[in-house]
């Protein structure tokens, strides 16, 4: 894993490099005229079958690997929110700048083909993304996409920060001036993270926090808190005379406190404050406290705030861009439903990040992984670098070009996990309304947050718990006995845990089966296959990324492509299951008097074995000691007399012992009956 995440950051380091000399190289000129890609014009025609401005052809096809969207992994396009228009100079002469960065794009992922989307993000606003897609307006043919609001942005392009907004809510502040203040609020809380803490107050006559909750105090810009703070501020009414000085004085006493104890972000501090004229009473208080460090902007209607807030990022970010400090951040885990909304997913429009106590951590235990084959869950992380200006001229003014960054699906993480050495496996069950996890609402049984603390602090241990583990949708519920072990990821922000419950995964049975007789019974049409599992390598070779599973091991196991990278040792058990399992289909059809085809519900078909999922017949019955039957009956809801029938599905753990140690494996038996029947065999 730390090999694979490195292969990450080399990519985005070549990114920087390529970006940082391009713009060195780049002399600005006001009146260049260049056309490029932009992926919201790209491919459309006008009425005379001419391709438009910006608008060329641009050959789309589906990829696979990114996630079957049509895509164009030669060249690389460009993306605009609404409000930034696609000629203005500034953004010419950026996006021909940005041009030097397509060889790279693609050299990138010629050398590490797990690479998924690679970009750049202006800080001008347009947006470069490899490999090039198609981009689609929302209802209202707008596009508010806008890169320097995405999480992975914000974090490379500053340092943690303590915010307080102060805003004026008197009585000239009435009308359309108190729209564009909340609107203002809305867009700074819109760029802050986990790592940052804010609070809001309020001033006409008197101090008002607008939680009074948090008076006094810096809380965590957690989604849930700003998410707060966006209802209180909605609330606000312009009423009575403003005086700034006392909303000033509490600000600085906060800071000031936060600092001393040592709390906070402990980087950068700022307040934020937001009027339509304040008097002068204010000076003596910034000569006091902060003079002369401060940044003004004028915001005369709702659609001049999202790029006048978003040059306090760039004014935050001067002393890392003067000082040249190439942070490389990781951002939080979040969830993208590819699937469900893929543009707007892939453009990170869901972004779902854990809480701060957490941001070091991702704890990839077997059963967190996706919520269902059907909702396709893809837990991923972003890595990203900021770019700078190296021109001596403009060096010593700390200018930001903009951050590269890259997607990492934890899910080719996992890949690199021998999960089928750790046997029984779990899943994940969300919360609903997804939005951030802790490992406290994880592991309810860590009390003294023993595992919690050991992981955030990226030590490397073991620790058993005794958990309880609700299944079957609540009913039902495993006792288990749980062991933890953990480390940290080196050269990375995350830790990395493994959870095996107690008596799975101490022993492997290792067959000894010719491979002859192995492909012969594998091959048999009564034998399903687990594509999902990864018994070979496929995604390297692009010859190979086509090849399902069963056929690269069959060619990797005849000698037809001897470059195949396979898991000799999983290779091997699957063939030694084949053969052992092979006499069971005659079997069971003699038992059930030919009735063999519905010895499995469709149900169990589709759900048996998947990637991260053990059935719940598998699991009950894992848990128990062999010899023991677990009986289960089950009908389909809503059926009525004359309907599907009830089934009774038994099933037993299988034990295997060999010089002492043993090995469990499980069966299922499942029979039908209507509802005037009740037998069961013996």
């Amino acid at each position: 894993m730390e090999s694979m995440l490195r292969r990450k950051v080399e990519a985005v380091e070549r990114l920087v490099e390529a970006a940082e000399d391009a713009d060195l190289n780049h002399e600005f000129n006001s009146s260049l005229v260049f056309d490029y890609y932009n992926s919201l014009l790209i491919n459309e025609k006008d009425e005379n079958d001419n391709y438009v401005e910006l608008g060329d052809e641009f050959i789309l096809e589906p990829n696979e690997h990114f996630n079957n969207l049509l895509v164009n992994t030669t060249y690389s396009d460009v993306q605009l929110p609404t409000n930034v228009y696609n000629k203005d100079p500034g953004i010419l002469n950026g996006v021909y700048m940005s041009e030097a960065l397509n060889p790279i794009f693609v050299d990138n992922f010629q050398r590490d083909p797990t690479l998924t989307w690679q970009y750049f993000g202006s800080s001008t606003g347009f947006f470069r993304l490899y490999p090039g897609i198609k981009w689609m307006p929302d209802e209202n043919g707008v596009i508010s996409f806008d890169c320097r609001n995405r999480g992975w942005y914000i974090q490379a392009a500053t340092s943690p920060k303590d915010i307080i907004i102060v805003v004026d809510i008197s009585g000239s502040m009435k009308g359309l001036r108190m729209t564009i203040a909340k609107y203002t609020i809305i867009t700074i809380l819109d760029t802050l993270g986990e790592n940052d803490f804010v609070n809001i107050i309020a001033y006409n006559d008197y101090v008002h926090y607008v939680e009074p909750c948090f008076k006094g105090i810096l809380v965590q810009a957690d989604r849930d808190n700003r998410e707060h703070f966006k209802q209180l501020v909605d609330e606000l009414q312009a009423k009575g005379v403003g005086t700034v000085n006392k909303a000033v004085l509490e600000s600085f006493k906060i800071l000031r406190e936060f600092r001393e104890a040592g709390q906070g972000g402990l980087c950068n501090q700022a307040i934020m404050l937001i009027t339509d004229g304040a008097v002068e009473d204010y000076e003596s208080v910034f000569e006091k406290y902060n003079w002369p460090d401060r940044y003004y902007t004028q915001i005369s209607t709702l659609a001049d705030v999202q790029e006048n807030v978003m040059e306090y990022l760039h004014v935050l970010s001067r002393p890392m861009v003067i000082n040249h400090d190439h942070d490389i951040i990781w951002t939080e885990a979040y969830m993208d439903s590819a699937h469900l909304v893929p543009l707007e997913t892939l453009m990170h429009l869901v972004v779902a990040p854990y809480p701060i106590t957490l941001v070091n951590t991702l704890l990839f235990v077997l059963w967190q992984l996706f919520a269902s084959q059907a909702q396709s869950l893809l837990l991923m992380t972003t890595v990203a670098m900021p770019v700078f200006s190296k021109k001596n001229e403009t060096r010593s003014h700390g200018i930001l070009l903009g951050v590269v960054g890259s997607d990492v699906p934890l899910r080719e993480l996992l890949k690199l996990a021998p999960r089928y050495k750790y046997k029984e496996g779990k899943k994940l069950k969300p919360k609903p309304n997804y939005n951030s996890v802790d490992l406290s609402e994880v592991e309810w049984e860590d009390q003294d947050e023993i595992l919690r603390t050991a992981m955030i602090n990226g030590e490397t241990g073991y620790l058993a718990m005794d958990v309880k583990v609700p299944v079957d949708k609540g009913k039902r519920v495993l006792f288990l006995t749980n062991d933890y072990f953990f480390t940290d990821i080196s050269s990375t922000p995350f830790s990395l845990g493994v959870v095996l419950s107690r008596g799975h995964g101490e022993y492997i049975l290792l067959g000894n089966t010719s491979v002859e007789e192995g492909l012969h019974d594998l091959l048999q049409p009564d034998l399903t296959l687990a594509n999902e599992w990864i018994y070979c390598i496929t995604d390297i070779d692009p010859d190979h990324r086509k090849l399902s599973q069963l056929e690269a091991m069959i060619r990797f196991l005849t000698g037809e492509e001897s470059d195949l990278e396979c898991d000799e040792d999983l290779v091997q058990e699957v063939l030694f299951d084949a053969v052992v399992t092979a006499p069971m289909e005659a079997y069971w059809t003699a038992l059930a008097l030919n009735m063999s085809e519905k010895f499995l519900t469709l149900g169990d078909k589709e759900s048996i074995f998947t990637m991260d999922h053990f059935p719940l017949w598998y699991r009950r019955a894992a848990e128990h000691p062999p010899g023991n039957f677990i009986y289960s009956i089950t009908s389909e809801e809503g059926s009525e007399g004359g309907g599907k029938p009830e089934v009774v599905t038994v099933s037993t753990s299988v034990a295997v012992t060999v010089d002492g140690k043993t090995a469990i494996a499980a069966v299922q038996c499942t029979f039908e009956m209507d509802s005037s029947e009740s037998y069961l065999p013996k």
